[in-house]
C-alpha cells in the first residue's frame, strides 16, 4: 500500500496538468470491463484523464435493463450515452477471468451469495469452454458477445445505434500477453486490433 500512498501524495503536485479537467468531461468512449485489478483501461488504451468513461463490474456483466428497478450500471450507461454523448461503447472481457471461470466450472458460490447472485446476471452460461483452461478464452469471448447483446437492449443504446450516433465493440484482453482482440462481425471472430 505504501507505494500507492506515496504516488497519491505527489500526484496532486502537478496542478497545471489537470486544471482544464475542472471545466467538465467529454469522453468519446464508455469502457465497460471487469473489476479485475489486472485490467487497467487507461493502460490498455493509453487514455488520459477525461478520455474514457469507465464502468467496472465483476465479470464485466451488463445487467438486464429495467426502468422499474434501475441499477448503477444502467445509470452509468444511460448517462454516458444520453448526457455525455459517447460515440463508442467497448465491452472488454479478459483472459483468466475469475467470474467467467466460476461459471464455466460451476463453482459453488454459496459462501459468497452476493457474487453468486451477481453472476446470475451473466445472461447465458458462457459456452465453448474447457473448464481446465485457466484462460477460459473462448468462454470469455462468448460472454463478451452476450453482454453486447444485452447492452443493445438498453433503450438509449438501441436508439443511438439506430440513428448511427453510437457504435458498440467487443474486446478481449489477454492479461498474460497484453494483446487486445476485437470481435469482427464479418468473420464472427476475435482478431487483433
Amino acid at each position: 500500500m505504501q507505494p500507492l500512498i506515496d504516488n497519491a501524495r505527489t500526484f496532486g503536485q502537478r496542478p497545471e496538468e489537470f486544471a482544464e479537467l475542472a471545466e467538465g468531461q467529454s469522453p468519446q468512449v464508455l469502457f465497460i470491463t471487469c473489476s479485475d485489478s489486472r485490467v487497467v483501461p487507461a493502460l490498455i488504451t493509453g487514455a488520459r484523464p477525461g478520455q474514457l468513461f469507465e464502468l467496472r463490474t465483476a465479470g464485466n456483466i451488463v445487467p438486464p435493463y429495467g426502468s422499474d428497478r434501475p441499477t448503477g450500471e444502467a445509470a452509468t450507461v444511460e448517462y454516458a450515452v444520453e448526457v455525455l454523448g459517447v460515440q463508442d461503447v467497448v465491452v472488454c472481457g479478459h483472459s483468466h477471468c475469475g467470474a467467467v471461470g466460476a461459471l464455466v466450472r460451476g463453482d459453488d458460490l454459496d459462501a459468497v451469495p452476493a457474487v453468486r447472485d451477481w453472476l446470475a446476471h451473466a445472461a447465458d452460461e458462457p459456452g465453448g469452454a474447457d473448464p481446465k483452461d485457466p484462460a477460459v478464452a473462448l468462454a470469455v469471448q462468448h460472454h463478451v458477445l452476450a453482454q453486447l447483446l444485452r447492452l443493445r437492449s438498453y433503450p438509449c443504446v438501441e436508439k443511438r445505434l439506430a440513428d448511427g450516433r453510437l457504435r458498440v465493440r467487443g474486446w478481449y484482453y489477454e492479461v498474460h500477453t497484453g494483446a487486445v482482440l476485437e470481435h469482427r462481425v464479418d468473420t464472427d471472430s476475435f482478431e487483433a486490433l
